[in-house]
């Protein structure tokens, strides 16, 4: 089939599910429009701070905001933290102590989350070194918490159950916050001690919801990616309990300082402006990935989520299952980047992952995964993850032309 041919009845397929995406982008802006102004946001708060930063009113509000979007208590909102494995590992030093033990719910963590944790690399400063044991309860079938698997293997000393709501690098299901209820729930019940720690990442405004609204002690989540709206310069949050996120503050900063200071010399606009694009970004975002899903579904090859499955973060595996397939996609994602697109991704070793990856990303912000990226680790049966895209109309060209790429190359 000729790819415009190809793309279209793709795209005549996705039409009933994008009308679905619309009603959810509807609901959220209207979430994140009250939140705005509940807190009374003004031009006051985009105003910049230096020093110390006390009675930054900016920063503040902006907690606050993410803290009623989340339904949480409080929230930690910086443009200091790096990324969201910088977030991850923030949360993970403040709420685990020496000889505690964590539990990750859904299999193996992300991979950059290894060398935090300790199970590769032995990185100074890792969890283990600091004498925090690991361990985790593979998923039911790739597509849910085993639940009672999980309560099995708490241990006496565990103190968090991490769940990572998004695929990662694998090939299974992601978790809409309502699947998460029944683990929360049973966690919570049989030891009301333990610290559930969301990885949001790729995850927001998806869904009506977040994972908090279910119980869990705090999610954590990068601004580059959904929340920052492809807006957000940098930054990350962290949002939930007053007791986790008072653990957790303590070590964003000092002891007895907490959320108190941290200032930041450029505007907060952007992170407010991010924040209230960000329901109709994700969406947007979503269309793009539902129509390459819906595409290599015509082209037989294996997709998850499929076209018109329920969505839990913005990411789309696709099984290429040749290497030079899954090159040739990443360079034509790139040969259509608004930035750098005369690049020529190739694998690499790239630090914090164990096999060589590759990665398409010309975006504005640099790394922002809210922007359109494709990249993969370079193991059988390759497959490709795509996410991301600030227009539907950039992700259709990227996708024809990621297409042509590999028609030229003879591997499509």
């Amino acid at each position: 089939m000729e790819l415009h041919a190809l793309i279209a009845k793709a795209e005549s397929d996705c039409h009933p599910v994008f009308a679905a995406l619309e009603e959810t982008e509807l609901y959220n802006t209207h979430r994140v429009l009250s939140a705005f102004h509940e807190e009374d946001i003004a031009t006051r708060h985009f105003a910049p701070t230096t020093g110390y930063g006390y009675d930054d009113i900016g920063r503040d509000a902006l907690e606050r905001v993410f803290a009623r979007l989340f339904g949480a208590e409080c929230a930690i909102v910086r443009p200091s933290i790096a990324n969201g494995t910088s977030a991850l590992s923030l949360c993970l030093f403040g709420l685990l102590l020496p000889g505690d033990h964590l539990l990750s719910a859904t299999g193996s963590p992300y991979d950059t989350m290894e060398t935090v944790i300790g199970l590769s690399g032995n990185v100074p400063g890792n969890l283990k070194e600091m004498g925090v044991t690991y361990s985790q309860v593979e998923m039911k079938d790739q597509k849910e918490i085993d639940v009672q698997g999980v309560l099995d293997a708490l241990q006496e000393n565990t103190k968090v159950v991490l769940i990572q709501r998004s695929r990662g690098y694998a090939w299974r299901a992601s978790l809409q916050p309502h699947e998460m209820a029944d683990a929360i729930h049973a966690i919570h019940e049989k030891r009301p001690d333990i610290f559930i720690m969301v990885d949001n990442c790729y995850g927001e405004f998806i869904c009506k919801d977040e994972p908090t609204h279910y119980g869990a002690d705090v999610c954590v989540g990068s601004l580059i990616k959904n929340p920052g709206g492809g807006i957000a310069p940098t930054g990350a949050y962290l949002a939930g309990t007053a007791r986790a996120i008072e653990r957790i503050e303590a070590r964003l900063t000092a002891p007895g300082l907490g959320r108190e200071v941290g200032s930041y010399a450029a505007s907060y606009q952007p992170f407010y402006q991010g924040l209230f694009m960000a329901p109709h970004t994700v969406t947007q975002a979503l269309k793009g990935s539902i129509l390459a899903a819906r595409t290599f579904e015509l082209l037989g090859m294996p997709t998850t989520p499929a076209y018109d499955a329920p969505r839990a973060d913005i990411i789309q595996a696709i099984q290429m299952n040749q290497p030079d397939r899954l090159i040739a996609f990443c360079q034509g994602i790139q040969a259509a980047s608004p930035i750098d697109g005369s690049a020529v991704p190739e694998p690499w070793d790239m630090p914090g992952y164990t096999d060589q990856v590759i990665m398409a990303a010309g975006t504005f912000v640099s790394g922002a995964s809210i922007e359109l990226s494709a990249d993969a680790p370079m193991r059988s049966p390759y497959i490709v993850y795509l996410q991301g895209g600030l227009t539907y109309a950039h992700v259709k060209i990227a996708l024809y032309t990621a297409l042509e790429k590999m028609a030229r190359k003879g591997c499509l």
